[in-house]
């Protein structure tokens, strides 16, 4: 604590009566006497010192987190070969089908020495799907007219999506009857100009010698006979398109009566 300061105050006392005596008898100025008396008394002072302080927070953590531990599971890719592409070189000029059989709408021509890409073939593998080896249109031929390097039965088997017209309904009047093994078949004629006019498609599917077969056929005619008999658990059924050079009509169902002798689902 700070010492305490000492200081002298001087008090004068004048006494009133001495005072009023004077003033009552008229006492000239000189004769005026003035007793002091020097009056000592001791004064405490405190001093405030002001002193900075830092004050520093202590942060405490409301709870002490745990680390939690993920094992990473490093998978180490396969890697699948990548099958190399099965060319077939063209041998012979030939035709580019919307389908696989000569009864579907051409598509454009192929020339020797051309190299296509085989992307996919028919059930029975006697047609391929292939694409120009640089890019281009896909379209369906014989493998009779390639060299093909690779294995044709490699590839998955396909049916592709014909292309359609709008200019034509499709056929009308469709008939069958069986007799024996013959389905006959017909239909009314769509009129149609003659250079659009590519006739009829048929694609059904029948048994022969106990093979359940695909088969397509196309004819200009409107009634047609096709081999179907007996010895096969699937039924046999067919569809009718009207064709023109654009495309085909929506396709209308064959009206199949199943042979003698097969079960009818």
């Amino acid at each position: 604590m700070p010492n305490p300061i000492h200081k002298t105050a001087q008090i004068f006392v004048i006494p009133l009566a001495m005072m009023l005596a004077l003033a009552a008898c008229g006492a000239p100025e000189s004769a005026v006497v003035i007793q002091t008396q020097e009056v000592t008394r001791e004064v405490e002072v405190t001093r405030l010192v002001e002193i900075p302080v830092t004050v520093t927070p202590t942060l405490t953590p409301l709870f002490s987190p745990t680390p939690i531990f993920t094992a990473t599971i490093t998978l180490t890719p396969s890697i699948t070969p990548t099958p190399a592409p099965i060319i077939a070189e063209v041998l012979e000029q030939a035709n580019c089908r919307y389908g696989a059989g000569t009864a579907y709408l051409y598509q454009y021509g192929l020339y020797p020495g051309e190299n296509y890409v085989v992307v996919a073939r028919n059930m029975a593998g006697d047609w391929v799907y292939v694409e120009p080896r640089f890019g281009g249109n896909r379209c369906w031929a014989s493998v009779s007219v390639f060299e093909i390097k690779g294995d044709v039965y490699s590839v998955t088997p396909l049916r592709t999506i014909l292309p359609k017209t709008g200019f034509y309904f499709p056929p009308r009047g469709v008939n069958a009857a069986r007799v024996a093994d013959l389905m006959v078949i017909s239909w009314q004629d769509i009129p149609m100009s003659l250079d659009d006019d590519r006739g009829y498609l048929i694609e059904a599917w029948v048994c022969r010698e106990g093979q359940y077969l695909f088969i397509a056929v196309q004819t200009y005619e409107t009634i047609i006979n096709i081999v179907d008999e007996a010895g096969c658990e699937e039924p046999s059924t067919g569809r009718l398109y009207g064709a023109e050079k654009h495309g085909y009509t929506n396709w209308v169902s064959i009206p199949w009566p199943p042979h003698e002798g097969t079960p009818t689902p």
